[in-house]
């Protein structure tokens, strides 16, 4: 383990792994409880446009990703609210055309194409210094938010109209919110990728839920469970050789099972001792 550790490149897949249980405890959770799992598999794949337009203009792919996911989520938005479009089907046309849109400029951009592995399905064995500096704002961005609208951010997770029957903001927590999924999304590419962070935004927190019903303790309990199930993958993936991103995941799933078998388990203890009660 000691061995391991004093590799630079281990240590930053360690801290990545840290300050992604962050974020994605915190936004993870938000998502969970207002059941945006499905607009946020829309954003995450719609920010393949911004990282196809990121190589064709020369700039950095995760900024551009950045831009056009936080355009792709205030689009969603504002279609299904302003127009007769279902949500589902707004996701479903921005999802395509942001897949769609990063293929064709990826396919323009002048020399060899890019290797677009990292993006897709993650490597938190990569991450930059520049990386980490993105996640550890982010993370305090986050926390910051969180900390200073608490109430405001439970009150609109589980009762939008209670929210706005008391005047609080709902608007404005709406589109500040869905900006954060965004970011959350586009910086923790590189640890999970395109097709596997919205695994790090529902597993840890569905699994912590089966547990906790507060929102604070589903919070705090999927950022452990985050972070140990990340660590955990990350060594596996080490020594065994394999994709980072993947193992993370299906170390993230076997957690899920257990708790899941745990609590099946509980319950039926329960059930039979109530029975001999009676």
């Amino acid at each position: 383990m000691a061995g391991i550790l004093s590799y630079d490149f281990v240590l930053h897949a360690v801290e990545a792994a840290f300050l992604a249980s962050i974020t994605c405890g915190f936004i993870g959770a938000y998502i969970v409880a207002r059941r945006m799992v499905f607009i946020s598999g829309g954003i995450t794949h719609a920010s393949f446009g911004g990282i196809g337009l990121g190589y064709f203009l020369g700039i950095n792919p995760i900024f551009g990703a950045a831009i056009f996911s936080i355009l792709s989520a205030f689009g969603i938005r504002l279609v299904s609210k302003q127009t007769d479009i279902r949500e589902d089907s707004a996701i479903g046309i921005l999802w395509s055309f942001g897949m769609a849109v990063g293929i064709i400029f990826i396919y323009l951009t002048p020399g060899y194409a890019p290797n677009l592995m990292s993006y897709l399905f993650g490597s938190i064995l990569t991450v930059t210094a520049t990386d980490l500096t993105l996640m550890g704002i982010l993370a305090i961005v986050t926390t910051a938010v969180f900390l200073l609208f608490y109430r405001t951010i439970l009150f609109i997770s589980f009762d939008e109209e209670y929210a706005r029957s008391h005047n609080a903001p709902v608007e404005t927590f709406n589109y500040l919110m869905l900006t954060l999924v965004a970011l959350v999304i586009v910086i923790n590419i590189r640890v999970a990728g395109i097709i596997l962070v919205i695994s790090y935004l529902t597993i840890p927190q569905s699994t912590a839920n089966l547990f906790v019903n507060d929102l604070k303790k589903i919070i705090i309990l999927s950022m452990i469970i985050s972070f140990a199930g990340s660590i955990t993958g990350l060594f596996l993936s080490y020594y065994w050789n394999i994709p980072s991103g993947a193992t993370i995941i299906f170390v993230f799933v076997l957690i899920f099972m257990i708790a899941r078998a745990i609590v099946y388990l509980r319950n039926l203890k329960q059930r039979k001792i109530s029975i001999s009660d009676r």
